[in-house]
């Protein structure tokens, strides 16, 4: 994945600044950052709602294993 460093920077903020307008650049660098940071918003809800859907899905899981596990030693304490 390519990187970008600060020349790179540089030379889009210079260019934006050149199409954009000395005015309008700010306005466009908020709209940009509120657009990022919904973004951001989204992805962590996102994560948050896979990383609940696990641990129930594990919690369920372990759950099934024990009433598993407790039906076997019932059935081989009655075999005995």
């Amino acid at each position: 994945m390519p990187t970008i460093g600060w020349f790179e920077i540089l030379i889009i903020v210079t260019v934006a600044i050149i199409i954009l307008g000395p005015r309008d650049f700010p306005l466009m660098l908020k709209k940009v950052g509120s657009w990022i940071g919904s973004i951001k918003r989204y992805v962590n809800n996102v994560q948050s709602e896979v990383s609940s859907i696990t641990e129930d899905t594990i919690e369920k899981n372990l759950d099934e294993n024990t009433t598993v596990n407790k039906k076997e030693d019932k059935d081989e304490q009655k075999s005995s």
